[in-house]
């Protein structure tokens, strides 16, 4: 074989093989643990003496598969949540969408009254998948999640920081 031809052929492959690897098929149903980094960041609040406080929340951060492997591993991460106390009940519900770097996403609605009893290590909330665009359209599932706080952020703002662990089971249809 002439140098030119080795030289197409070796090129051709290497164009081909990525397509080969980013183009496999995800699994379509499984269990994943992932937890994702969030900085929050107060957007709103409203505090009625003696009645409670109100507070719109903004979140944003990345996901980490703790299995290694690709599912939930290394998304961008958006939460926009309301955080509620009055007298004994204290909850915060919200919505999420999470981003990978094809631009696909996944979205989720979330509620901290609704403890999966079966994990009970997962006793701050669950998220419910509800949608998905490209190859994770028609996902749905639940996501008990954690809530870990982070040391306090420098500087002010009222900002704040949580790990998220969540163990996810989901299917694509």
């Amino acid at each position: 074989m002439t140098p030119v031809k080795t030289a197409l052929l070796s090129g051709l492959l290497l164009s081909l093989a990525p397509g080969v690897v980013l183009g496999q098929p995800i699994e379509k149903k499984g269990t994943t643990p992932y937890v994702t980094h969030f900085i929050f960041r107060p957007l709103m609040n409203m505090d009625i003496a003696g009645l409670g406080t109100a507070t719109a929340l903004e979140a944003v951060g990345t996901t980490q598969n703790m299995k290694g492997e690709k599912m939930f591993d290394k998304m961008s991460a958006q939460c926009t949540a309301l955080s509620v106390a009055s007298g004994e009940k204290k909850y915060i519900d919200g919505a999420c969408v999470l981003a990978d770097s094809d631009g696909d996403k996944i979205f989720s609605t979330f509620d901290t009254r609704d403890l999966d009893k079966s994990q009970p290590e997962m006793g701050c909330g669950t998220h419910i998948i509800t949608a998905g665009t490209g190859k994770y359209k028609g996902i749905t599932g639940r996501e008990p999640f954690a809530c870990i706080a982070m040391p306090a952020l420098a500087g002010p703002g009222g900002y704040f920081a949580m790990d998220i662990p969540h163990n996810t089971m989901w299917e694509i249809k």
